[in-house]
């Protein structure tokens, strides 16, 4: 009898442990579903992605995917407002379940999160006025160099511009006013700011140097969610299928 409950006592203990890392491993898929809210990290610094509408309502081709995705998903949409440079701690330390924010699939950031098979493209520009000839990293030497701090563009001018001085604002919205108020000509950014920057301020003339690179966006996550990822690389699937994204995109970014 003794070693009969020893024997049971260890089964009980073994089925403990398993129910533990069972709940400990549960995707998190369910547990959104469960909670009927899913959150989202974007940044509304960053127009046409993400931005405040004259309503100071979120809007934005990611703020639009975002809820697309949401209600496909039948949950409750939470924007967590965050920066470039917050984007992937937000998703590490558990304030966002998901990252939808032009954020630029490297292999890099795949070290430390996973991503969705892309849902849209991006381009690393430098831009400046007109008159500044300007064909490549070497003519930047001697140069400031805008960009938004922790973002592709600021590890890419980094990298490729050595001799220049990299100043970094805190998001593409402080960017904008830096650029167009004329503290900074050259920037390192995606086409969309510099046609926004081209917009508020016409005079400067800013356009589209050279292209430093160009990276898939896709949704970023933590790493080992196999089931959250599965469904959403199906929705992303879906989604460019039927051109719901296309139009997204087209709607935001012309």
């Amino acid at each position: 009898m003794i070693q009969r409950s020893i024997f049971v006592r260890g089964l009980l203990a073994a089925a403990a442990v398993a129910a533990f890392a069972g709940a400990a491993q549960a995707d998190l898929l369910d547990d959104v579903r469960a909670a009927k809210k899913l959150r989202v990290a974007i940044d509304v610094g960053s127009p046409p992605f993400g931005t405040m509408d004259s309503a100071m309502k979120p809007t934005g081709s990611d703020v639009e995917t975002a809820r697309l995705l949401a209600k496909d998903l039948g949950v409750e949409l939470e924007i967590v407002q965050t920066t470039g440079a917050n984007r992937i701690p937000f998703l590490q330390t558990g304030k966002a379940d998901l990252v939808i924010s032009s954020l630029s699939v490297t292999p890099e950031r795949e070290k430390v999160i996973d991503f969705s098979t892309p849902y849209a493209q991006i381009q690393a520009v430098v831009a400046a006025p007109k008159a500044m000839a300007l064909k490549g990293f070497a003519d930047l030497a001697g140069k400031r160099v805008a960009t938004a701090r922790g973002t592709t563009n600021d590890r890419l001018a980094t990298e490729g511009a050595k001799g220049a001085q990299i100043v970094r604002f805190d998001d593409d919205a402080t960017l904008v006013t830096a650029i167009a108020s004329g503290q900074v000509e050259i920037f390192a950014t995606s086409p969309s700011i510099v046609k926004t920057v081209a917009d508020k301020a016409p005079a400067l003339g800013v356009e589209t140097k050279f292209v430093m690179n160009s990276f898939p966006l896709g949704i970023g996550m933590r790493k080992g969610e196999t089931k959250l990822q599965a469904w959403i690389n199906d929705w992303v699937a879906k989604n460019n299928e039927n051109g719901n994204l296309t139009a997204i995109y087209k709607r935001f970014h012309g």
